[in-house]
């Protein structure tokens, strides 16, 4: 079987790809950076037309993969607009991207790639970037009657709006936002390693001021007491118990004449019973008859024998 050889590399390089493609847009490029192993290009709000014209038809880039958007409000122009190609003949990616503000429009780039028409409108719903030339420059991802951008940092994490479906309407309905209960707010900070704050309840765990010490009474002399204090001996807890006389015990010689007495089996045994070694315990004679089997109790009544029913015939059978 015959190899085929591809002419896009496996895995393409960066190696020489930012300057080259910088020195070709020229007048047009505001900053470059190589990072992450990707390549981003700033350029020319205005001049987005030409440069992706360029990377298109010079440098092999055919394909617009995306177009995404990114809010930083606390700058003049707060968007940046991000084009990111493709190269299919040399296995390549890189990002093109542009600022804009909140009244500053973008000229399009449909005229270059048909798909970037959804590609615009999508930044357009989320963000609110406006782009000169679309002819059908309206919302794709939110609803109708969709009120702000929600991917600006200024947007509520709420909304304003909220949709459900009604039982009485028999439809959905849209409705202002209504929690039931505030966010929590969380710190990320682990309890196990120690927190800055003081937890609830670990002031439960303070120790309690200790109480003073009481103050020695001085005696009428004026002199100290040097006297110890009489006490009523050692603690009876740890006092030892003992035994004065060996019958507080229960030892003595009717205990020792009756200990004396071998009860030890006299055969050995396959088991062991607890307490009596490895025989079976030698026979006693009580002089007591063994008790018999129980009493029966009184039998039950004997109940009349139940009657038999006559047979049944089926269908077809004769008589």
């Amino acid at each position: 079987m015959a190899s085929v050889l591809h002419p896009a590399p496996k895995i393409s390089s960066n190696e020489g790809v930012r300057e080259t493609l910088v020195k070709a847009l020229g007048k047009h490029v505001l900053a470059s950076k190589e990072k992450y192993g990707e390549i981003v290009i700033g350029v020319e709000r205005e001049a987005i037309e030409d440069v992706l014209r360029t990377l298109r038809d010079e440098h092999g880039y055919q394909q617009l993969m995306e177009i995404a958007g990114v809010d930083y409000p606390d700058r003049e122009e707060r968007f940046d607009v991000v084009y990111m190609l493709l190269s299919l003949t040399r296995n390549h990616r890189i990002m093109v991207k542009l600022r804009a503000a909140e009244d500053t429009p973008v000229p399009t780039v449909t005229r270059l790639w048909p798909n970037a028409g959804w590609l615009e409108r999508e930044v357009f719903d989320l963000y609110g970037v406006l782009f000169d030339g679309n002819t059908d420059l309206r919302r794709i991802l939110t609803d109708y009657g969709f009120e702000g951008h929600p991917f600006r940092k200024d947007y509520p994490l709420t909304g304003y709006m909220e949709l459900r479906y009604s039982e009485e309407d028999k439809r959905v309905v849209y409705e202002p936002v209504e929690l039931p209960q505030d966010f929590r707010t969380f710190d990320f900070m682990s309890p196990w390693e120690g927190a800055e704050y003081v937890l609830p309840g670990d002031e439960k765990s303070e120790a309690p001021p200790q109480a003073p010490m009481p103050k020695a009474n001085p005696e009428p002399s004026g002199q100290p007491d040097t006297k110890e204090p009489k006490t009523g001996g050692p603690s009876p807890a740890k006092t030892p118990k003992v035994t004065e006389k060996p019958s507080d015990t229960g030892a003595g010689k009717k205990a020792d004449k009756k200990a004396a007495k071998k009860v030890a089996p006299s055969k050995k045994s396959s088991g062991s019973l607890a307490g009596q070694g490895t025989r079976n315990p030698a026979s006693v004679a009580t002089g007591r008859k063994a008790p018999g089997a129980p009493k029966p109790t009184e039998d039950r009544p004997a109940r009349a024998p139940r009657k038999r029913a006559a047979p049944t015939k089926t269908k077809g059978e004769k008589e």
